[in-house]
């Protein structure tokens, strides 16, 4: 088993939660890992991106050659499509709808998407909405994680666990507000494919 993620947004959206929620669950699962990331100008709506690699045997590098990634998982559409060259012929693209304009000539929305539903294998969902429409605005990161969990080769179990654990130090309304992003993200996933 190995799988190669690229997740991707810009600074603030929750990329490092992210891979700190799939990090959790591949050390639980027993499974290797390696990780890199980037936050370039995080704190002024600059890109940020992790490479995750994980596999049942031992991972040398933490890079992801071009055209390997198994998935991308991007909470701001245009870094979806930044990546697209990224990914193999068999791999999925999971991304936002919802655009983090952060600069002025930020291309026409319904453009991009249709740039990234020309690939085969994609899920594009309005994670905002479902977070706003969970009364948790700040978990559409975590619904685009449950939107992606059927392809991350990690129990789903693990990914709650890891949740707990993570967020758990915040409370429980913040657990469960993740946890309930989280399972919303699967749901819609799992209608689509």
């Amino acid at each position: 088993m190995k799988k190669d993620i690229i997740i991707a947004g810009v600074g603030g959206q929750g990329i490092v939660s992210i891979a700190a929620v799939i990090g959790y669950a591949s050390v639980e699962a027993g499974l290797f890992l390696k990780q890199s990331e980037v936050h370039g100008m995080s704190q002024r709506g600059g890109e940020v991106y992790s490479h995750f690699r994980l596999s049942d045997k031992e991972i040398a590098s933490d890079l992801i050659p071009q055209g390997k990634a198994d998935l991308i998982i991007s909470i701001e559409p245009m870094e979806a499509l930044r990546y697209l060259p990224m990914l193999n012929s068999e791999g999925w693209v999971i991304t936002n709808t919802t655009p983090f304009i952060n600069i002025p000539n930020y291309p026409d929305i319904e453009k991009v998407l249709a740039e990234i539903k020309k690939y085969p294998n994609n899920i594009t969902i309005d994670a905002d909405k479902i977070a706003k429409n969970l009364k948790s605005p700040k978990s559409a990161n975590i619904v685009l994680l449950g939107a992606a969990s059927q392809f991350l080769a990690l129990d789903y179990e693990k990914l709650e666990n890891a949740i707990k654990l993570l967020f758990g130090r915040k409370g429980e309304d913040v657990v469960n507000a993740n946890l309930n992003a989280l399972k919303a993200g699967r749901e819609f996933a799992s209608k689509i494919n």
